[in-house]
């Protein structure tokens, strides 16, 4: 039996992503602000020791972990143009740093069962929108944390991001309140088709980088986060790698990525993190 963790997990996404995983024969633990049964333990995410108790707990229940859902999210207006104010840095703090100190408290878990992190992102994360620039920062960083993350255990772990554009969850609440109807700017998407992306990068022996929920939103992901991206930074390399070879060092940009000869056999974060920064250095 597969084992998830899901924050979060007391909200609409959450409920209905771990209602359709148990369906599919999933044990699952959620995190939440306020534990409200058995099977959801309290956590508030932006305290470092909470944190890691929680994630403890639920990895000792589930007797290890499989997936890991960072669904844990606030919403809210910001003004681009307004000096950040406290609601601003809960945003951050939950959606990305929450997201983070989950991340690096199950990592280990993740690198035993050569699990996969699931990010709940958003289109907001590459299309801004007005008052929309604390969550749309947040989820930005998210991708980039999430980048980070698929670079250094790649070998390991999986790693996705499911852009959803607007569900009509209570996160959109303030921003109506505020006066921005997002319905106006952006496509609503079915809450249904949301999990199922979810679900699908915690299933699928080959889970994409990035998820959209629809055909729309598939082709923004492919102009903002597209081919032409790699492609670029491959020739970038190669660019950076040239003077080594003409010094006579061997140095393909295959070369750029550490082998998975070399990572396959470890056995923690910490050992594979230490083989990452020693195969690393002999590039530089």
């Amino acid at each position: 039996m597969k084992r998830a963790l899901v924050t979060g997990a007391g909200g609409a996404f959450g409920t209905a992503i771990c209602s359709e995983l148990r369906a599919r024969g999933w044990e699952v633990v959620g995190l939440d602000l306020a534990g409200s049964e058995e099977s959801i333990l309290p956590c508030d995410v932006t305290s470092d020791q909470a944190v890691k108790e929680a994630v403890r707990e639920g990895i000792s229940r589930l007797g290890g972990l499989d997936a890991l859902v960072n669904n844990a999210g606030l919403g809210g207006p910001a003004s681009a143009g307004s000096p950040p104010g406290d609601r601003v840095r809960a945003m951050i703090d939950v959606n990305l740093l929450g997201a983070w100190r989950v991340s690096a408290a199950a990592i280990d878990a993740l690198v035993q069962s050569r699990g996969r992190v699931v990010f709940i992102a958003s289109r907001m994360s590459f299309i801004g929108l007005p008052l929309g620039a604390a969550y749309g920062v947040s989820k930005r960083g998210v991708v980039a944390y999430a980048d980070a993350l698929r670079a250094e255990y790649s070998t390991h772990v999986k790693v996705t991001c499911v852009h959803p554009a607007m569900v009509k969850t209570p996160i959109h609440d303030a921003t109506r309140e505020a006066g921005l109807n997002l319905e106006g700017f952006s496509t609503e998407e079915p809450l249904e088709g949301v999990v199922a992306r979810v679900v699908e990068a915690c299933e699928s022996p080959k889970p994409k980088r990035d998820v959209a929920v629809t055909r729309t939103g598939a082709i923004q992901l492919a102009f903002s986060r597209g081919s032409t991206v790699p492609s670029a930074y491959r020739m970038k390399m190669r660019r950076s790698a040239a003077p080594r070879k003409s010094a006579g060092m061997s140095l393909s940009v295959a070369s750029l990525t550490m082998p998975v000869s070399l990572a396959a056999d470890a056995r923690s974060s910490s050992e594979l993190s230490n083989r990452w920064c020693s195969w690393s250095r002999r590039l530089t």
